[in-house]
Parts: C-alpha cells; structure tokens; sequence
C-alpha cells in the first residue's frame, strides 16, 4: 500500500515542465500580434493591393501623349535615289495630332481610381480584421489545449505508474486481475484522448505558425496572463453601443458604401465616354499639295450616330442598384451577427461567473482525499477510477469553457470592428 501512497501523492502534484526545444517560441497575446503585423504574407500582399491602386491614380492624372506621323518619298525613278527631301527632286510631309478629352473624362477617371484606393484600403483593413480574429481564436484554443495536455501528461504518467505498481501487487496475490484490466482500459483510453488532443494542438499551432510567419519546426509555448481574462466584463456593454461602433469601424461596410460611391462615379464616367473626344492636328507638305510648302490644321471628330456607349451606361446603372443591395445585406448581417455575439458573450459569461472559483481547487484537493482513502483502500478501485475521470472531465470542461468565455470577447471585438477588449 506504501506504493499507492506514493504514486497518487505524486499524482495530486502540480507538474510545471520547463525543458523546452532549442527552437522553442515563448509567446503571448500580444507578442504574437506584432509577429503578426509584422509578417503575414496575406496582410502584405493586401499592402501590395493598395500600392497598385495609387499607381492607378498616377496612370489617370497622365494627360494623352501627342503622335507624330511623318511620310517620306522612298524611291525617286527619275533621279534612282531613295529618301530624297530636297525641294526640286524630293517629297514628304510630316504632321502632329494631339487627342483633347472632353467632359472632364480625365478628372472623372482620377475621381473613380481614388475611390478604387479606397476600395483597396478597406478590403485590407477587412482582411486584418479577419485574420486577427483567426489568430486570438486560434491562440485561445491553442493555449487552453496546452492546459489540458498537461492534464493528460500528468495522468498517463501517473497512470502508467500506477499499472506498473498494480502488476507487481497482482503477481503477489494481493489485488484480482480485474483491478488490473480495468487501469489499462483507462490508460489506454487516456492515451487515445491524448494523442487526439495532440493531434489538434499541432493543428492549431501549425495555423499560428502561419498567421505570424513563425518557422514549421518552431515548437510554441504560450503564455496568457491573467490579468487580461480578469479584465472582460460584457455585462457593462449596451447593444445599442455596440451598434453604433460596428457601423463606425466596420471595414466591410464602409466597403460596402465605397463600391456604391465608386459604381455611381463609374456611371458617370461612362455617360462622359458617350461624349466623343476630338482631335486636333498640325501638318506640313513639302509640295504634295497646294501650295508648296504646305501647312494646315486639323481636327477630328467621330459622329456618335451607332455607338453611345449604351451597353457600358447600363451595366454602370446595374452595378449601383447591385451595391445598393449589397449595403442592405451587409447592414442585415451586421446587425445579426451584433445580436447574436451579444447575447452568446452575456450568456457564456453568466455561466461562467456562476461557477465557484475555488471549484478547481477544491476538486483537486477532494482528488488527494479520495487518493489517501484508496490508498488505505477504504474505497474500491472502480470508484477511485470512476472519480478519476470525473477530476479529468471537470478540468477538460472548465478549460473549455474559459475558451468559449473569451472566444465571446474577441467575437465582440470582430462583429463591432474595434478593440472592445485588449
């Protein structure tokens, strides 16, 4: 019995592994955040959008380039001489054409390409609001898979131990087999578990890795202080407020209202178009028109009798009736997604305010009790077992539930597209 007492005083210890992996990345929250500023390659390539979209500005400031033609006799039969220009035996003549918008075309194209920066700027600033919300979702289950695989750790360890022990009192005669079998169907259960829930922490470590561009083979060890779960408290929002915040800060609605504003200047830029543009011209002839040496000026204009741009001038109009739906939808979703965060963030933390903080440690002080009385064996194993998995069930559950807790705060900050919660 000496060894059952030392085996579940080891058990009830509070294990803290400090040996780590050479390429081990210790992080929290917000270190995680800057690596991810810092080095996302979606959020660059984003940053990379919203530099086409300036260089689309410069391209709409540049005025048309003038164009010059020049003709030049090739081959003279009389005197057998090419590319003659000499007035008695020669002939060319040489002109320039410049091409003049009318309609205030180029201001209105400089117009639609700034408002295309917007466009661009606010699908990035969506596009980090996305992703952030991946990354502290992710970091959150990540960290409270950490907390339960060390649960798992320290009772397959403990577990193995105790099986060790429970043969060798087997091959005394002092304990029936059934004790035995009945450790190893829990053992190897738990290393199902285990292995499961390994599986799941490598998951969500591989998509943190790639969320803050950390190498595949860095191994992370995250850390979440706790005066950043202490500071959340949803029951001092007011919906109302957070509303007024999402239409504020929400990146897809004010894209939303940009693709409206750029379809409208879009429309208007393609009635412009309908106007056709002229073309003036200045040319000289050496003699191949009266008088000699001529010179004149010209200009161009293309008669708009078929063509009055009607098919552009539609599809303009039905993309402004398409945003304008579209603003209506994203304004439905907003709302919606708003209500439901809220009422999941009160919800969750009403359950978990209701849990007695002291739960956990009185669980794990009750678990050394019922050690202590097994190991005396004033109880059967089956009920030692059955309350051992019960001590793992509670701390599974309640580690969930810290994660549901604080995966309700940064649904807030996503919905609301601010931080609500640092």
């Amino acid at each position: 019995m000496k060894k059952y007492w030392i085996l579940f005083s080891f058990v009830s210890m509070a294990l803290v592994l400090n040996a780590r992996a050479q390429d081990t990345l210790k992080l929290n929250l917000r270190q995680a955040e800057q690596l991810f500023i810092a080095g996302n390659h979606r959020l660059i390539a984003g940053q990379f959008e919203i530099d086409q979209a300036k260089a689309e500005v410069i391209t709409a400031k540049l005025f048309d380039n003038p164009e010059i033609s020049h003709e030049n006799l090739f081959y003279n039969h009389e005197t057998r001489k090419f590319l003659e220009t000499s007035y008695v035996t020669g002939q060319y003549n040489t002109s320039v054409s410049q091409l003049i918008r009318l309609a205030r075309k180029r201001s209105k194209n400089i117009e639609l390409a700034r408002e295309g920066v917007k466009l661009s700027s606010y699908g990035y600033f969506d596009l980090m609001r996305n992703l952030r919300f991946e990354l502290r979702s992710t970091f959150y289950k990540a960290y409270y898979h950490q907390q339960s695989a060390n649960l798992y750790q320290v009772q397959v360890k403990a577990l193995e131990q105790l099986l060790r022990a429970s043969e060798l009192q087997l091959g005394q005669g002092n304990i029936a087999q059934k004790e035995v079998i009945r450790i190893k169907s829990l053992l190897y259960g738990l290393k199902s578990e285990y292995t499961s829930l390994l599986n799941e922490q490598e998951d969500l470590q591989a998509e943190l890795k790639m969320l803050i561009n950390a190498a595949p083979s860095a191994v992370l060890s995250l850390s979440l202080p706790q005066d950043q779960v202490d500071a959340y408290k949803p029951e001092d929002l007011k919906y109302a407020a957070l509303l007024d915040s999402a239409r504020a800060n929400r990146a897809d609605l004010l894209l939303a209202k940009t693709q409206i504003a750029y379809a409208e200047k879009n429309l208007i830029l393609e009635k412009a178009n309908a106007i056709p543009d002229i073309s003036l011209s200045f040319s000289y002839d050496l003699k191949g028109s009266y008088p000699d040496h001529y010179t004149g000026i010209g200009i161009t204009v293309p008669i708009p009798l078929f063509n009055r741009n009607q098919g552009e001038i539609k599809k303009a109009r039905i993309a402004v009736e398409a945003g304008n739906n579209a603003l209506a939808q994203t304004e439905l979703q907003l709302q919606t997604e708003i209500f439901n965060s809220y009422q999941t963030a009160r919800r969750t933390e009403k359950t978990y305010q209701e849990i007695d903080k002291d739960f956990g440690e009185n669980f794990q002080t009750l678990m050394e009790q019922v050690s202590r009385h097994f190991s005396s064996r004033n109880i059967s194993l089956i009920e030692f077992l059955n309350f051992y998995e019960a001590y793992k069930d509670n701390v599974l559950q309640l580690n969930n539930l810290k994660y549901e807790r604080l995966n309700a705060r940064e649904q807030l900050n996503y919905v609301t597209g601010s931080n609500l919660f640092k």
